[in-house]
């Protein structure tokens, strides 16, 4: 038993060297009477711009009787934050299990969720291989650079395809709706493998913690010496092209170099990989149609961001605080929603195949570029993707993304643009501000690129937005498109409890490609739990 206390507000420029003297303060104690603490959360407060605040939540441990200290903190009028009674197991992974595994177990996909499952199966001896269809990071960083500056795409090293997946190029964004300790669990791996940067906001508390792409290929890459230290192997340019099973479970996978044996297969894919979503449909492993978001990214510079967020004093916050992000939704119909907000961020092309154009959005770890951009999307329900069959989601996306290559003159890879406020009266932009996309931009109507459930829930929702803005969001700000890779549009079926396939057993659907997870810090949950289970379920293997 612990006693948490939420909702302290302290102003922005209050050091964090003081917060035992409020902590104590809130409980009726001395400093001197605390025992273990530890902030549990820390979240930026905007709604009073005449005096930003920082809300903090704690959790700690007192020598004293502790519920009687709640007790007599419950009934001071006047209490600066709520306090209660808490209770939560601590972290913590099974013993190795009965059953034999005659192979050592197979990890599909080194996004978050595969690389935080073969970092757990590694560390108690199950010795996985991890299988990735692209490159090393480093490699995979050149790649990306010499698209960005012109050159060709590759299609196995690219935004999307690569080690540490879809999310190393994304942002770094750890924020997840999910706490407890799995999530801390996950947390403290990425700071241990340099996430954790001197001078930058801690990332096991704040609200919204951020690596920035340029911080997270030397986070996958340490994860992956921690996998191959604890005695599991990675194996790059390694695609997997069918699987091996009959009714008793599985007997192994057909990669691009050749058959592996295997009972278990951690299925990671991520969201992108069409080519497995087509073959899993095809040897008929169960599969369930799923909504997903699909709309566009909306641009401004971040000096107008700062100045709507921070207020009047906004230069002043800007020193102490960098530049601000936001977060809005519209209703409707269907929900018009802001996703992976990129403050001092750039607009990067989200692409995986050649003859396709997607949109997303990147920062990196200081967050300083001249300007600001974020998903606009929709919820898209299953009965607007114009067919039944489980893969009818992909095909909706594919249908806009290759009008969108179309219009962006094909292999020269330009962004659909269009004003936002040509966007509402439908016409051309005659004239734009400057954009952050690497590649050129190509005007033209952003509905073309749009379902008509997608471009009808932007036009209604974006004037909602300017209101809440008082006339700011609008004006000059700049609409490209599609954003359609934010998540998933099939879900890989699996048991609740067991988390396997029910169609195949010893499959495991794991993180946003199989529709379970939706960032980061949540796929690599979702990893971490699949290990669990693993674990829970098999001795480790004996297989060298």
């Amino acid at each position: 038993m612990s006693i948490r206390v939420s909702n302290l507000r302290l102003p922005v420029d209050e050091p964090e060297a003081t917060l035992p003297n409020h902590l104590a303060k809130a409980l009726g104690v001395t400093a001197n009477d605390l025992g273990r603490w530890r902030v549990v959360r820390k979240a930026l407060d905007l709604r009073d711009k005449r005096q930003l605040r920082f809300v903090y939540n704690f959790e700690l441990d007192l020598p004293a009787d502790e519920p009687e200290v709640v007790r007599k903190s419950s009934n001071r009028s006047h209490s600066p934050a709520q306090i209660e009674l808490h209770s939560e197991p601590p972290f913590s992974m099974p013993e190795p299990g009965s059953m034999p595994l005659p192979h050592r177990p197979i990890v599909v996909g080194s996004g978050p969720g595969g690389l935080v499952c073969a970092y757990f199966l590694a560390k108690h001896g199950y010795r996985p291989l991890l299988l990735e269809r692209g490159t090393k990071v480093n490699d995979r960083i050149r790649d990306v650079k010499t698209f960005d500056d012109g050159g060709t795409f590759h299609p196995e090293s690219n935004y999307l395809f690569g080690e540490g997946g879809a999310g190393t190029f994304s942002d770094g964004k750890l924020t997840c709706r999910g706490t407890g300790p799995d999530v801390l669990r996950v947390l403290e791996l990425l700071a241990e493998c340099k996430g954790q940067q001197p001078g930058r906001p801690n990332i096991l508390y704040y609200h919204r913690p951020h690596l920035g792409s340029n911080r997270l290929p030397a986070v996958v890459k340490a994860i992956r010496q921690k996998i191959e230290n604890f005695g599991g192997e990675v194996r790059f340019l390694t695609r997997m092209e069918d699987l091996d099973f009959d009714a008793s479970g599985l007997k192994g996978i057909k990669t691009s170099s050749g058959f592996t044996p295997a009972s278990v297969v951690v299925l990671a894919i991520g969201h992108s990989a069409r080519d497995t979503y087509r073959m899993l449909a095809e040897r008929k492993v169960p599969m369930t149609l799923k909504p997903f978001q699909f709309g566009v990214r909306i641009e401004h510079r971040q000096d107008v961001v700062n100045a709507v967020q921070f207020g009047p004093k906004h230069e002043q916050y800007e020193e102490q605080l960098g530049n601000a992000d936001y977060s809005l939704v519209a209703s409707g119909k269907h929900d018009l929603f802001t996703f992976c907000m990129c403050a001092g961020g750039y607009i990067i092309p989200s692409v995986s195949q050649e003859g396709f154009f997607a949109t997303n959005g990147m920062s990196l770890s200081r967050r300083d570029s001249p300007f600001a951009n974020s998903g606009l999307v929709v919820t898209v329900p299953v009965e607007e993707f114009e067919g039944t069959d489980v893969l009818a989601g992909i095909r909706l996306q594919e249908k806009y993304e290759a009008k969108a290559f179309a219009l962006g003159d094909r292999k020269q890879y330009r962004c659909p643009v269009q004003g936002a406020q040509d966007f509402l009266r439908s016409r051309l932009s005659a004239a734009l501000p400057d954009c952050s996309y690497p590649r050129g931009v190509a005007v033209c109507n952003l509905r073309e690129v749009l379902p008509p459930v997608v471009a009808e829930a932007v036009a209604h929702g974006l004037p909602q937005m300017d209101k809440r803005w008082n006339g700011r969001f609008l004006a000059n700000a700049v609409l490209v498109g599609p954003e359609s890779r934010g998540s998933s549009p099939v879900r890989i079926d699996r048991h609740d409890e067991s988390r396997e396939s029910p169609g195949v057993p010893g499959l495991f659907p794991v993180g946003e490609g199989a529709g379970y997870a939706g960032g980061i810090v949540s796929a690599a949950v979702d990893g971490l739990r699949t290990a669990r289970a693993i674990i829970t379920k098999y001795a480790a293997t004996s297989e060298r």
